[in-house]
């Protein structure tokens, strides 16, 4: 397997900057198709960015007082985290559970739930009127405890610290830095518990949010649960991102794996397969059940009503069934095609809830559609994120192996955790 490039003997601050320089410099064609359409929508994104910063949300959104959340509420905020939730869930099987058959894909999970955060969640930063403002939670002089909001800001700022200690390790590796290195990989098991703890509050913190909208929100959706229901998604949005992702990145850098790699991806792709199964049915097991605790049957008739069943059957229910019939044959096609019906789910729920369930009753002349500016800015986070993604695959140990003295120190470290007998929990559900 090729090995990662290393910064060598790094001595002074010049041989630091000299192997940053270099580092920076394009690795692979420039004029590819992705560049070519991406980039000019990225700068597009940019350029649009800084005017609603200088000019404000109305410059370039259709939100008003009547509709204050929009596709970068409802879409890059509360699809992205639940879609970064593979990274709490990975880390969990592997770092806590012991469970290494999904090692090979924990830095690129960690990786791709970092830069979701960053990007994503940072549409937050986009959203408030008084922008400005992003740091009151942390440095403001009277912080808004008893709001949700205020927690969920905190544990985005405090997850994003975990996840980029949990990566910190693959920067050593890259760096050259082998002390570093070593001090950076014993914080990962304290960071990944850290982290745990955090996404578990925080993905069900956002849920939490609409609880308060019981009056705007479609009786479909709307539930005192919905914070459970959120969480519970998160699980199955998470792992079909991995499938996903890693499918992608499998197929662009797979001059970075070996075929011994390859085959072990299949594999964790059933396994996860096998969990996303689970994680959907009991979902679904829980809106059928709500659904009939809350005597709703008269809205199944109704325009909305016949929508909520397209999510529930076609997008969650199917999936599912899917998910079993792929693991069952070892289907890997199967698979993936049910973890992007499983990510469209998400992505039409999450919407369903901020957008187009909510104030259903006004007109539709009267709704929240977003402008062309709005969709081009979301666009451009997404394209970024990929840019940034593929920038640090290809030059860190990310999907390729780890160089040679590092992994000789997680084998040494290994067989000291062996050698003591800790006793270890193994997952058997995935």
């Amino acid at each position: 397997m090729n090995e990662t490039a290393t910064a060598g003997e790094i001595k002074s601050v010049k041989d630091f900057v000299g192997f940053i320089r270099k580092e920076l410099k394009p690795k692979g064609k420039i004029f590819t198709p992705f560049n070519v359409i991406s980039f000019p929508i990225i700068v597009l994104g940019v350029v649009l960015i800084i005017y609603r910063l200088a000019k404000g949300l109305g410059s370039v959104t259709n939100l008003s007082q009547e509709f204050p959340w929009g596709i970068w509420i409802g879409f890059d905020v509360m699809v992205g985290v639940a879609f970064a939730g593979g990274a709490y869930i990975l880390t969990f099987v592997v770092y806590v559970l012991r469970t290494e058959k999904y090692h090979p894909v924990v830095r690129a999970t960690v990786l791709n739930g970092f830069l979701a955060y960053v990007f994503y969640a940072g549409a937050i930063l986009l959203d408030l009127g008084r922008w400005w403002n992003i740091v009151n939670p942390i440095l403001g002089n009277k912080f808004g405890v008893n709001s949700v909001l205020f927690l969920v800001s905190w544990h985005f700022l405090l997850y994003m610290i975990s996840l980029f200690i949990e990566f910190s390790p693959a920067v050593a590796e890259w760096l050259g830095f082998k002390r570093i290195r070593k001090i950076l990989g014993s914080l990962t098991v304290g960071a990944v518990i850290f982290g745990i703890a955090l996404s578990t509050l925080h993905q069900s913190g956002l849920g939490a949010l609409f609880l308060m909208a019981k009056d705007k929100i479609h009786p479909l959706w709307y539930t005192e649960f919905i914070p459970v229901l959120f969480f519970t998604s998160s699980i199955f949005a998470g792992l079909s991102m991995v499938i996903f992702e890693g499918t992608i990145s499998h197929k662009v850098f797979s001059h970075q794996i070996d075929e011994k790699h390859h085959e072990s991806f299949n594999k964790i792709v059933v396994g996860l397969g096998k969990a996303c199964a689970g994680a959907l049915f009991v979902y679904f097991f829980m809106k059928v059940l709500i659904f009939i605790h809350g005597k709703q049957w008269a809205y199944l008739t109704t325009p909305m009503g016949y929508w909520f069943l397209v999510e529930i059957f076609g997008l969650i229910l199917l999936p599912c069934f899917l998910f079993l019939r792929g693991v069952r044959y070892e289907n890997l096609t199967i698979i993936r095609v049910a973890a992007i019906l499983s990510m469209l789910g998400i992505i039409i729920n999450r919407l369903n809830i901020s957008v187009i369930a909510y104030k259903w009753y006004v007109p539709w002349s009267q709704r929240y559609f977003p402008s062309w500016m709005e969709i081009v800015i979301t666009l451009a986070i997404i394209l970024a994120e990929v840019w940034v993604f593929r920038w640090i695959v290809n030059r860190m140990p990310v999907i390729r192996e780890s160089p040679e003295w590092a992994r000789e120190e997680n084998t040494h470290e290994e067989s000291l955790t062996i050698g003591k007998e800790v006793p270890q929990w193994k997952a058997s559900a995935m």
